[in-house]
This record gives C-alpha cells, sequence and structure tokens, in this order.
C-alpha cells in the first residue's frame, strides 16, 4: 500500500465516521458538528484527487455556510420543545433497508472492472473554465433551486421561532 493510499483510507474513514455520528447522535446540534468532520473530510478526499478547486468550495459552501444555515435552524427553532422520537415499530423495516443498500452498493464497487474503465491521468482532469461554463449555464437553475430551499427553511425557522403574538 503507498502512501496515498494509506492517507485516502484514514480520510475516508474520518468522513464515514462523521456520517455515521450524524446518522446516530440523538443531540442535534452534534449532529451538525459531525456533519462539518464529515463534509471537511470530503474536501480531504477532494484535495486527494488534486482538485483543489473542489474542495476550497467544499469548505466554504458546505463546510461553512451550509452547516452554519443548518446550526442557525436549529438555533432558532425550539428543537427542545419538540417531543424525541423513540425507536418505534419500524425500526427491522429500516434496518433491513439500510443493509440491503449497503450491500448494493458495495456488490457494486466490488464487482465492478474499474480498469476496464480505462481511467488514467488525464480523463479525471476538468480544466476550471470548462467546469464554470458547465456550472453557471447548464447547472444555474438548479443551483438557484437549491438556494431558494435553503432560504425557505431559514425563513420558516423564524417563522417558527418567533414567539406567538396575543390578538
Amino acid at each position: 500500500m503507498s502512501y496515498e493510499e494509506g492517507l485516502f483510507y484514514v480520510v475516508a474513514a474520518v468522513t464515514a465516521l462523521g456520517g455515521l455520528g450524524v446518522v446516530v447522535n440523538r443531540n442535534v446540534v452534534h449532529a451538525a458538528l459531525f456533519l462539518i468532520v464529515a463534509l471537511l473530510g470530503v474536501a480531504g478526499i477532494f484535495l486527494l484527487l488534486s482538485a483543489e478547486f473542489l474542495a476550497i468550495v467544499q469548505i466554504l459552501i458546505y463546510g461553512a455556510a451550509v452547516t452554519i444555515l443548518v446550526l442557525f435552524v436549529i438555533m432558532l427553532t425550539r428543537v427542545r420543545d419538540v417531543p424525541r422520537a423513540t425507536i418505534g415499530p419500524q425500526a427491522p423495516l429500516a434496518v433491513a433497508v439500510a443493509g440491503s443498500i449497503f450491500g448494493l452498493l458495495a456488490a457494486t464497487i466490488l464487482m465492478t472492472d474499474w480498469a476496464a474503465l480505462g481511467a488514467t491521468e488525464e480523463t479525471h482532469l476538468v480544466p476550471v473554465r470548462r467546469l464554470g461554463e458547465v456550472l453557471f449555464s447548464r447547472w444555474s437553475v438548479p443551483f438557484e433551486v437549491a438556494s431558494l430551499v435553503l432560504l425557505v427553511a431559514l425563513v420558516g425557522a423564524i417563522v417558527l421561532a418567533r414567539p406567538e403574538e396575543e390578538e
């Protein structure tokens, strides 16, 4: 195993553990902090792929802006007033579905002939200019829709958190 592979496995483990912490943590604020760890791990994977631009975008947009937005929504809504969800009768079905999805993904990864796909050093390099053209032409509408959804979520949190006025 080379140095790069070992570093990749460490970063991938940090990312996976951060994602697992988001899912299994009952405290919403702690789950948001685990989300930051997972997103920083993804940025580390981008760095290992020599995609510095995507790593910086990952850190600035997702690691900072979106996570801070999530924390504001958590703080502005009265999370403590909402009763905690307990494990109900749907737990065995949820475990079965999650295990099936994991098995399908693992089988797909293990059964794919990666060498036959023709991946070389040059095929994964995308010029930043071309990336910008595609992002601002083809993907501009989905990007704006996602920002609108985040804005609506923030406004909804403020409306929910506002004290009710007596008439």
